[in-house]
């Protein structure tokens, strides 16, 4: 979220000391993340120490904090764990949101760091201990199972639909339906094909294990020591394993490497597993098509702020970027 909720600063200090004892010295807004039901905030107590502040508005999913403790508990040192509250839980209610207390690592993403061979390999390490995991099922019973469902086939069908007859006053908005008007056949083919995998996948069998479901490089913390971190457990699902593995030389982001050399590197690290080509094609279009359909719900149904509705255009006019996620998309 670029932009600072509407919640005063006060009451995410009163809340802090409240759940935590934290007695907040300083608290700083920070600008980060494309995830739109999300704020984040850097915090410091009195004693000096920084904390990472996490405010969930919506979509809140009880494991993405309960797992992520969890595997740190057992020995997974590439995630970082909240801390928990005086009340025995791993967040708090304020207002309309969750409320989460991690430690502050300082550090870059890992699209700002440029990974290297040997965090390639790590990332592939984790992945694998993250989808062999014994969860205990206190916490599996909170995590959602993929279904394929049609949604955002569906969500983004209607908004291709909706913009031939209607017309918008808002700036942004007529930028994104000129564009979407001129590729609106190419996105009709990538929602055609991905309804014809869904239908293929629905009728295999899989086995389901526990997918972080957004392992791009800016879900991906490198500190000052060099160590890696997987951050941001929204999206956890169990799901084939395919899910978390379509990432691996997408294109979702310019990683410097190419994806060969991505697939070659992440799969030291992973070891080797039988890959069903069919799912890894369907997940990359369907994270194509979620990521339209998601920033269409945010600029055109939502009340949030130009910068971030432009922001959002940006982000979805990625995707059809030369050599980029749409023709990766079948390349699995």
């Amino acid at each position: 979220m670029l932009t600072r909720p509407d919640l005063k600063d006060e009451k995410i200090i009163a809340c802090l000391y409240d759940a935590y004892g934290v007695d907040v010295a300083a608290i700083s807004f920070l600008p980060l993340g494309a995830d739109f039901n999300t704020a984040v905030y850097r915090v410091t107590a009195t004693d000096k120490t920084d904390y990472f502040l996490k405010l969930r508005s919506k979509g809140f999913c009880e494991a993405s904090v309960t797992m992520p403790r969890y595997l740190n508990k057992i020995g997974l040192k590439n995630v970082i764990s909240p801390f928990e509250t005086k009340y025995g839980k791993y967040w708090t209610n304020l207002n309309t949101f969750k409320v989460i207390l991690y430690p502050y690592v300082d550090g870059r993403s890992g699209v700002e760091a440029s990974l290297s061979d040997h965090h390639w390999q790590q990332f592939g390490t984790v992945i694998r201990e993250l989808h062999t995991v014994d969860t205990p099922k206190s916490i599996i019973n909170h995590v959602p199972k993929e279904t394929f469902s049609s949604k955002w086939c569906d969500t983004v069908t209607s908004f291709l639909e909706r913009i031939q007859n209607e017309i918008f006053d808002d700036s942004v908005a007529k930028k994104v339906v000129l564009f979407l008007q001129s590729k609106s056949d190419l996105i009709f083919s990538l929602i055609k094909r991905t309804r014809e995998l869904r239908l293929i996948l629905q009728n295999q069998s899989f086995e389901y294990v526990l997918c972080h479901a957004d392992i791009h490089g800016w879900n991906l913390l490198v500190d000052g020591n060099d160590g890696l971190y997987l951050i941001d457990w929204d999206t956890l699902i169990l799901a084939p394993k395919e899910r978390d593995l379509m990432f691996i030389g997408a294109g979702i982001w310019d990683s410097g490497y190419t994806p060969l050399v991505e697939k070659s590197l992440f799969y030291k690290g992973y070891g080797e597993t039988e890959i069903n080509h069919e799912a890894i094609c369907y997940y990359r279009l369907e994270r194509i098509i979620q990521d339209i359909g998601e920033y269409c719900d945010q600029i055109f149904l939502s009340d949030d702020g130009y910068d971030e509705r432009l922001q959002s255009f940006e982000y979805l006019q990625s995707n059809f970027l030369q050599n980029g996620t749409i023709e990766k998309a079948y390349l699995s």
